[in-house]
């Protein structure tokens, strides 16, 4: 099927055993114990006054080849064409269990225009948020092998499950699977799942969701056969350093920047969710120094949250 072999990209928390014996083995990275995940993790947060703001819709009118983005916040996406839109990993919670969202969404769920196609990267609760699909106006659901029956009864029209590398086509245009190295389960036992982010093309352009990724050099193969001109890549959850086996940090993220040879990078998977030990300001301020740096500044549009960006 492929050059990438799923088992050497995946990156598990369990062993052998069927029951973990610490808190540690139920993280991928084994890097925390329960006390120090309850304050860093859930007691800052909640004790974090939720900032931000739900915008009003204010959608461009697109023209011809345009194509509009709009950050949700986390990795929540939605991409307007002139004649077909779509969401990436559509998360409207304010809380995942014990996880307060310490920032708003940009747009309210309600305010979502129609939509012909949504792409979820993995089945992580952070990405894929259940009472947010099932309340979205669309069609079609693209998720990776092995998580169709989570989708069933969310309301789809059309559920398509891809390897990477297989591709889907609707109309006019066509949605790619491409590989990542992160895990797929959403539970203790279900690591059959799969995980990846998409390149989605329609009017002659080319717009790449990496979903969650340590950096691997599978991003270079991505960038030959994709060639995505825009990319959306994760800068956050990387402290600790064993972090690094599941998430990039800014650094890394530049790097597959250059691997890609996008034109475009849009950060993302920051600023909602406390999911690790830095702070929460933190990944766009060193993006920020490292991108002048490396004179990449031109290159890098941060968003705001409901905010809309014509490219």
């Amino acid at each position: 099927m492929t050059e990438f072999d799923k088992e050497s990209l995946k990156v598990s928390g369990r062993g052998s055993r069927k029951i973990p014996r610490s808190f540690k083995e139920l993280t991928p990275t084994k890097a925390f114990n329960p006390a120090t995940f309850f304050y860093e993790m859930v007691w800052k947060a909640f004790l974090t006054k939720r900032s931000g703001e739900h915008k009003k819709p204010d959608f461009p009118v697109i023209q011809n080849d345009e194509l509009a983005l709009t950050w949700i916040g986390h990795a929540s996406f939605l991409i307007q064409f002139r004649d077909m839109n779509a969401m990436v990993d559509p998360n409207f919670a304010n809380w995942l269990f014990w996880q307060k969202r310490v920032r708003k969404t940009g747009l309210k769920l309600q305010d979502v225009p129609p939509l012909d196609l949504v792409m979820i990267t993995h089945a992580h609760f952070d990405h894929f948020h259940k009472a947010s699909l099932r309340k979205l106006p669309t069609r079609i659901a693209v998720v990776p092998w092995g998580v169709g029956d989570l989708v069933k009864g969310l309301g789809f029209e059309r559920v398509v499950e891809l390897e990477w590398w297989e591709s889907f086509s609707h109309g006019d245009w066509k949605v790619t699977f491409t590989p990542s190295k992160h895990w797929g389960a959403r539970v203790i036992h279900d690591d059959h799942r799969g995980f990846g982010g998409y390149v989605l093309e329609h009017s002659g352009r080319r717009i790449y969701h990496a979903g969650d990724s340590a950096y691997f050099n599978g991003f270079h193969e991505i960038g030959k056969r994709c060639q995505p001109e825009i990319a959306l890549l994760p800068i956050g959850a990387y402290f600790p350093d064993s972090f690094r086996r599941v998430h990039m940090g800014p650094d890394e993220a530049l790097q597959t920047f250059k691997d890609l040879k996008a034109s475009w990078m849009v950060p993302m998977h920051y600023g909602s969710f406390k999911l690790s030990f830095e702070d929460m300001d933190e990944p766009p301020r060193w993006l920020g120094e490292l991108a002048e740096e490396q004179g990449l500044t031109d290159q890098i549009k941060v968003m705001e949250e409901g905010v809309p960006h014509v490219f």
